[in-house]
């Protein structure tokens, strides 16, 4: 049985965060970030730029002081181009995603992200894609664009519950990554984050480290579905994250560090 690390104090936790974390991490992000955006100078894919944030992204994790766990890596071998969709924590569940999975993919992220400074060019640059969640028509476009790169051979990344938990529970589901992986014909794979609410929580901007774990679960089939059953994918779903939520599911016997997956993407 793993023995878990103790918790420091809160106190700790909090001047260790003003002190040391936040600053190294506002020098990492705008160190990899200029580099990223002058690489998208040459590369209009975006795929040495998903390379710099894979970079970045681990070193947040370790920055955090917490140890990541993957499990599950074996379900992406089954299919090269998916929709990957995962519960939606804290501000530290795309670090982890970025530093886990070892493909090349994109996310779906909120229209009102583009126009920051910095982080839009970012996010324009490297070709994340933009859903306007207010707008329903607005809303249909996007996920056009998303289908479209999907037929491309380009899996993408979507926050379902489409912001993050309040409390750490699991929110309802809005229906963009069923309607995206029916639409493409391709697998939909649920994708469990635990411990990065504690990590980083919603109230909250320090970090508390501990334990994280990514559990990747078995990819959903959606040959031969039809739009009409956007509401039951939808559901099957939420039902499979929940499931990898717990910690007896199956995934927990083929558990790896963040270390041991590879980084050739």
């Amino acid at each position: 049985m793993k023995r878990q690390r103790p918790n420091p104090l809160p106190w700790i936790c909090r001047w260790r965060t003003t002190l040391i974390q936040k600053p190294l991490f506002g020098l990492a992000t705008a160190i990899f970030g200029s580099l990223s955006l002058l690489v998208s100078l040459v590369d209009k894919k975006g795929n040495a730029q998903h390379r710099i944030a894979r970079v970045w992204a681990r070193g947040c994790v370790w920055l955090s002081g917490s140890r990541l766990t993957v499990r599950g890596i074996e379900n992406l071998r089954e299919s090269p181009v998916v929709v990957f969709a995962s519960n939606h924590t804290s501000y530290m569940d795309t670090p982890v995603i970025f530093a886990s999975l070892p493909v090349q993919f994109r996310i779906l992220a909120k229209k009102e992200l583009w126009p920051m400074p910095f982080i839009g060019w970012y996010l324009n640059r490297s070709g994340q894609i933009p859903i306007d969640t207010v707008n329903p028509r607005a809303t249909l476009s996007s996920l056009g664009v998303a289908a479209k790169a999907l037929r491309s051979g380009m899996p993408l990344f979507v926050f379902p519950e489409g912001s993050r938990t309040p409390n750490g529970a699991l929110q309802p589901f809005l229906s963009g990554a069923a309607y995206l992986a029916i639409r493409a014909q391709l697998p939909l794979v649920p994708i469990a984050l635990s411990g990065v609410y504690e990590l980083l929580p919603i109230h909250t901007c320090h970090f508390y480290p501990g334990e994280l774990t990514l559990t990747i679960g078995e990819p959903i089939e959606t040959a031969g579905m039809t739009l009409r059953q956007t509401d039951e994918l939808t559901a099957r779903l939420r039902a499979a994250i929940e499931s990898l939520l717990q910690p007896s599911c199956p995934e927990a016997s083929s558990a790896i560090t963040v270390e041991a997956v590879g980084t050739r993407v």
